[in-house]
């Protein structure tokens, strides 16, 4: 198991220094920048330029807060599942924004930030599009804050509602999908503004960069780059 190393309060300062948020869980590039009381979004579908533009969008963001990457109190960051490219794009942007300046870091679960976004509920589904005929998804209770279940990847049909449990609702871009979860759900999907939020609650820790981590379901996937690998490696 890997042994954590965490900032001394482990949640989000709280000397009202700035906050960026960043998510490139999908095919979305969202940056949020907390300062001052004022949040400030750049939200949009850049497809396969999250590396190009990333940097660009977060300067931008830094200029009009009048601020630089030595002002931040904190990073958050999406933490997956999600994809697999962006995802190491974020975390990666992240920590080389953090790591000069010990600032901390907040990973957030790309389900928890799904889930957030319906009115509290005893049992809502977050489920998100994993591509490969797939969904990512898990059960949650965000009237008193319990996941139900663990981050789960697989197909969308084969989800059931948790052992005496009554679903009340899905979220996520899984339900836009031909074969989309058997549950009602909205496919409304979180921002980096959302993340802030969720950081914001304290129900998260912070770790210093070099310790931040990212949220992976689907192992097969590791293991198979692995034997790839081992097959090439051989005479």
């Amino acid at each position: 198991m890997a042994t954590h190393i965490l900032l001394k309060n482990n949640t989000m300062p709280t000397d009202n220094r700035p906050t960026l948020a960043i998510d490139t869980s999908t095919a979305f590039l969202s940056i949020a920048l907390e300062h001052q009381g004022e949040v400030r979004l750049f939200h949009e579908n850049v497809g396969t330029k999250q590396s190009e533009q990333i940097l660009p969008k977060i300067e931008r963001l830094f200029k009009e807060a009048g601020i630089t990457a030595a002002d931040l109190g904190c990073i958050v960051y999406a933490q997956g599942p999600g994809a697999f490219t962006g995802l190491r794009i974020g975390a990666a942007v992240a920590q080389g924004l953090a790591t000069p300046f010990d600032t901390p870091m907040i990973g957030i679960p790309c389900l928890d930030a799904a889930a957030s976004l319906p009115p509290p509920s005893s049992c809502v589904l977050a489920a998100t599009d994993a591509r490969m005929g797939e969904v990512f998804y898990a059960w949650f209770d965000t009237q008193n804050h319990i996941r139900l279940s663990d981050y789960t990847v697989g197909k969308a049909v084969a989800i059931t509602a948790p052992e005496g449990k009554t679903p009340t609702g899905g979220i996520g871009n899984a339900f836009a999908l031909a074969d989309k979860p058997p549950f009602d759900g909205q496919t409304d999907m979180p921002t980096a503004a959302d993340y802030l939020k969720l950081a914001r609650s304290g129900r998260y820790i912070a770790t210093d960069a070099a310790h931040a981590e990212l949220l992976y379901v689907r192992n097969k996937i590791a293991l198979t780059a692995q034997e790839q690998a081992q097959q090439k490696a051989k005479p």
